[in-house]
């Protein structure tokens, strides 16, 4: 009987021992805690708010909420080195902020849970804003925690398994609550605020996993390569001007430099850079806000979107996931970014097709199965692409600088698409997102052109 070479057995060790490592299982918990947020002031809650009765336009204008996540950047350095009051010194720097932001979205939660979108949409909206900014300050605080955390080594297993508590958490955040309204439902068909209300209850306290979690977890050691602290002589002068000065080196390191570095790093290459971090996932975010309205307004019910457009849907963007790590090791960050683009883009012409159809349950499938296997990919090639671009000593900030820039053009862009399909249709709509793919493919054409070519080696290295 044929039996595993000693090499192979040793190598299979090796990989379940990553993947028990007591940071890279608490990262699973952690991945869960920040993907749980999003959805539900995004693409969940368009749901709720569409069968409420609210008008597209209306809707459209509300996904302006996830500019939150695109403005991080701002204060990322806040998040990256200013200590919490009592917090920061019982939990620590990184647990202190997951704690604050972790315990703000649960109490938002609750109170889009006690709230009637139909009758008092600003108080839900109130709401909504509160967990989307709290959300964006956990993930800096958490991206942070996963580089500094662990070794190089360790870094790829803590990405696939925040990736896999992030994609769990999108299931329960999308399928989940529909399903929880729906079975809360007691008229079928007809408008109840009161099921919604008790998944969204259900989803606040979802978020005790990350809280529970970021208590046991330790808190990362000061990585070596961490920005020396600048001359602590005293200056001569007053106390307030000693005051300021020091505040004035703190706002330096901890606002400055980490856009210094980049751009010192790759010169007027970065504005390029920049420029396809903007647009790359243009496609499938004007496209996403729109989506869910689509459903309703095609008649496909709670169960039938969150069986196949939630379920099905995140199972292929995680195999589209995986399949874009194969390719990244195959051919290269750039090839990958290039392909995941043009099939994302691609994959938005069949909701045209699928607009023309109405309520066609296997011609859903097919749709969202080839749009989030497109997601997938593209999403993991984009992930290797900008943690190359980090360096350790700003990865708070540097990290949500290229995480904001993705979303902000975008989002904004997106807040008008109710008005665009009230006025052209869906499928018109459709093609059009399509089209915003084609500027993408000749960035990373030119991109990629860059990294073959040029100095900066860290970027020709990714």
């Amino acid at each position: 009987m044929p039996t595993a070479k000693p090499g192979i057995r040793t190598s299979r060790l090796h990989v379940l021992r990553i993947y028990a490592h007591p940071r890279v299982l608490g990262m699973l918990l952690l991945g869960f805690s920040a993907g749980l947020p999003m959805l539900l002031v995004l693409g969940t809650l368009s749901f709720w708010l569409r069968e409420a009765g609210i008008d597209r336009a209306t809707i459209g204008h509300l996904s302006w909420v996830g500019l939150a996540y695109g403005f991080k950047w701002a204060w990322a350095p806040l998040v990256d080195r200013m200590p919490l009051p009592l917090l920061t010194r019982w939990l620590g720097r990184r647990r202190a902020w997951l704690f604050l932001s972790q315990i703000l979205i649960g109490g938002a939660l609750i109170g889009m849970a006690n709230t009637d979108p139909a009758g008092d949409l600003s108080r839900m909206v109130v709401f909504a804003l509160i967990v989307a900014f709290a959300s964006a300050a956990q993930d800096i605080a958490l991206d942070a925690y996963r580089i500094e955390a662990v070794a190089l080594r360790l870094q790829g297993a803590m990405a696939a398994t925040y990736q896999a508590g992030y994609r769990l958490a999108m299931i329960l955040a999308s399928a989940g609550v529909l399903w929880i309204a729906a079975m809360f439902d007691a008229s079928p068909g007809e408008y109840s605020a009161s099921s919604w209300q008790i998944a969204y209850w259900c989803m606040a306290g979802c978020m005790l996993v990350g809280v529970v979690t970021t208590l046991m977890i330790r808190e990362p050691d000061v990585p070596a390569d961490q920005p020396a602290i600048r001359d602590t002589k005293q200056p001569a002068g007053s106390h307030s001007e000693r005051l300021s000065a020091q505040l004035t080196t703190w706002l330096h390191d901890a606002a400055v430099a980490p856009f210094q570095d980049f751009f010192r790093r790759y010169g007027y290459h970065a504005l390029l850079i920049l420029m396809l971090i903007a647009v790359y996932r243009i496609s499938d975010v004007v496209m996403g806000i729109m989506s869910n309205p689509f459903y309703v307004d095609m008649g496909y019910t709670k169960d039938e979107v969150a069986t196949i457009s939630k379920v099905y849907g995140v199972i292929m963007t995680i195999l589209g996931a995986a399949t874009g790590g194969v390719l990244i090791a195959r051919i290269g960050v750039i090839r990958t970014l290039f392909l995941g683009a043009a099939l994302s883009a691609a994959t938005n012409l069949l909701f045209v097709w699928l607009a023309g159809r109405g309520h066609d349950i296997g011609g859903l499938i097919f749709t969202i199965s080839a749009d989030n296997l497109a997601a997938g990919i593209a999403s993991s090639a984009f992930v290797a692409y900008l943690s190359g671009l980090t360096h350790t000593a700003y990865s708070a900030t540097q990290y949500a600088l290229f995480s904001s820039i993705m979303l902000l053009l975008p989002k904004f862009i997106a807040g008008f698409s109710g008005e665009f399909v009230d006025t052209y249709g869906y499928a018109t709509f459709f093609t059009g997102t399509a089209l915003l793919g084609i500027p993408v493919l000749v960035l990373v054409w030119k991109v990629g052109r860059i990294n073959f070519s040029r100095s900066a080696e860290k970027s020709s290295e990714i």
